[in-house]
């Protein structure tokens, strides 16, 4: 870290390995959390981002008991999560909220007492419940390239019967669309998002950085598309701004980053209150 007397400039700022993994990283998850955040909140699942970090902390506690890398729990852990979601509220008459909140209480449950049982990890527990960009490594980067590499695959195909089904999941299913399936794609991706960004911005915050810049673009935007555009374009903003804070200021990066969106997210609600 820079101390606060010596100058800051950008070259000192990529002279730093671990600042120039976060920044890969924090931007191509930034508009991955950009892009799926938008289906959250028109959809009303804002909750889904808060269960399923907590479900990956699950995943990450049972990874750190067995002593193998976290991530390789915690992804297919995390997914198998989303996907019971998805399957147990089309199969029920449960409200989403409801089928979320018992998935998020089983898994805070699980990785309490798994982190309990297994002394000496709490440190490693603290930083995936932070956010650190110093945990970022070589791993994160691999795996961030390769989920933005199956977005970019999927939108080709999906982004249209997604956003068909997430305004008129009825017309959807006449024309022909298979929602339920898409609906576990597209929870399956966002599961997985969630997943590789609790290193930047932690479990406790990664839902709001999801949410939080779908929300700004949904008050300033409008177009589903324009949506999209805003959102990844104020979600890739935020975490810049972010890191960049997190370094000079020596402070957890998740909380700077929500931060950072909440200040971007404060004047979209007076411009749509004066608006109307």
């Amino acid at each position: 870290m820079m101390s606060w007397g010596a100058p800051l400039t950008m070259v000192d700022f990529f002279t730093h390995p671990f600042m120039v993994r976060a920044l890969v990283v924090g931007t191509l998850l930034s508009a991955l959390s950009g892009y799926y955040g938008v289906f959250v909140v028109q959809r009303k699942m804002s909750f889904l981002g808060a269960g399923l970090g907590h479900a990956a902390f699950g995943g990450i506690a049972l990874g750190l008991f067995l002593g193998v890398q976290p991530l390789w729990v915690a992804l297919p852990f995390t997914v198998l999560v989303a996907i019971g979601i998805s399957w147990i509220r089309r199969q029920t008459l449960l409200s989403s909220d409801t089928v979320i909140g018992i998935f998020f209480s089983v898994s805070v449950a699980l990785g309490i007492l798994l982190l309990s049982l297994k002394s000496g990890r709490s440190v490693d527990a603290f930083s995936y419940l932070f956010g650190s960009i110093l945990a970022i490594d070589t791993l994160d980067i691999a795996a961030t390239i390769t989920l933005s590499a199956i977005a970019i695959a999927s939108s080709l195909s999906l982004w249209g019967p997604w956003a068909y089904a997430t305004f008129d999941p009825e017309a959807a299913k006449l024309e022909g669309i298979h929602t339920g399936r898409h609906d576990m794609i597209l929870t399956s991706l966002i599961a997985l998002t969630i997943v590789v960004a609790i290193k930047v911005v932690g479990v406790l915050l990664v839902a709001a950085w999801i949410v939080v810049p779908a929300a700004t673009a949904r008050l300033i935007s409008t177009s589903f598309r324009g949506m999209t555009l805003v959102s990844v374009g104020v979600s890739i903003l935020a975490t810049l701004v972010g890191l960049m804070g997190s370094w000079m200021l020596d402070l957890p990066s998740g909380a700077l980053i929500v931060l950072v969106q909440i200040l971007i997210f404060v004047p979209s609600v007076i411009y749509q209150s004066a608006k109307r």
